[in-house]
């Protein structure tokens, strides 16, 4: 299935750097088929400048799926966006968020949130080159000395004037200088009532939160508040407490995997072709470690997989001995 345009998904994994590649989607929509997936971030300079258009590979049995693009220049992003479109992506979403030093130097993510007026002029740009496909912004509270029951909500007036009506907000200031990137995602506070007062001062736009959502119950929470959330490492490092029960808790529809052992056998099709054309089975099954996370059996379930991946010629055969030691811990 696909979005509708301009439908805000309900849950959706966050776009991770070095995570959320083609094989970790594969692996969630065996998990769940309504939860709305996104890409690693793709530069826009990387799609225009260095024709990496391999970048935008997936498969169809990823939908719905969302690219998110970093960039700067309205005119790179709006050709960026554009090759979006024409490979099928559900959304275009635009970084304003990510507070790394390499994106900094690009000058793109959360730097853009000090320069509103070029975020609404990349965003109409990219709008103007969607063909009607729903573009999103995903921005973080402020950076440094923001205040942010200041900038966000002249951020978000900026974004909708550019033809722009879904944001997601990770509900955290971004520290541009002093903290790095994995301190950004848990030193600043969280903020949620910041964000969920942004839903009652925009009616209008649809907003998702991020920041520190680790269940399914705490999403149905923020649920009643705003329109959409999104998770990121809960649903990487544990993904079937987030994903197996999604479809049914958060959207309303019948879930389409029983459980883990199922979810784990339903990912040996995948194996076999991504083996049968070159590819390397840790390349897929390293999203799979945390599959069992909290079952008996989850840590000969990780060692067999992660050793065995790594010898050479390895095959489906060390996903079947890594299910026997969760058999053998179970029994």
């Amino acid at each position: 299935m696909s979005l509708a345009p301009q439908e805000m998904a309900r849950l959706s994994v966050a776009p991770m750097m070095d995570w959320t590649d083609r094989h970790c989607r594969a692996f969630h929509r065996v998990l769940t088929h309504r939860t709305l997936l996104y890409t690693e971030m793709v530069t826009a300079a990387a799609l225009i400048r260095g024709r990496a258009t391999h970048l935008l590979d997936f498969d169809p049995a990823e939908h719905p799926v969302a690219l998110q693009l970093g960039g700067s220049d309205p005119g790179e992003l709006a050709e960026a966006t554009a090759l979006g479109v024409e490979r099928g992506y559900d959304e275009i979403n635009l970084n304003v968020g990510c507070p790394s030093d390499r994106v900094q130097s690009g000058f793109f993510g959360a730097v853009l949130m000090e320069r509103p007026a070029l975020v609404a002029a990349c965003l109409a740009a990219m709008v103007r080159a969607s063909g009607g496909v729903t573009v999103t912004m995903k921005c973080r509270l402020g950076v440094d000395d923001h205040e942010p029951a200041v900038v966000l909500p002249d951020l978000l007036s900026r974004m909708a004037d550019s033809g722009v009506g879904q944001v997601i907000v990770h509900a955290r200031k971004a520290w541009l200088q002093g903290l790095s990137p994995k301190e950004n995602r848990v030193v600043p506070p969280l903020d949620y009532p910041l964000v969920h007062a942004m839903k009652a001062r925009f009616p209008d736009l649809a907003i998702a939160v991020n920041g520190g959502i680790a269940s399914l119950d705490a999403a149905q929470a923020h649920l009643r508040h705003v329109d959409g959330v999104m998770i990121g490492r809960a649903a990487y490092h544990d993904p079937a407490s987030v994903l197996l029960r999604a479809d049914s808790r958060v959207h309303g529809a019948e879930d389409p995997c029983p459980d883990r052992v199922t979810a784990a056998l339903r990912m040996v099709p995948y194996i076999e072709a991504h083996l049968a054309d070159g590819g390397k089975l840790g390349q897929v099954t390293r999203h799979m470690l945390g599959l069992f996370a909290g079952c008996p059996g989850a840590r000969g379930w990780r060692r067999t997989l992660s050793e065995g991946a790594a010898r050479p010629g390895a095959g489906v055969e060390v996903l079947h001995a890594a299910l026997e030691q969760v058999s053998a811990a179970a029994a």
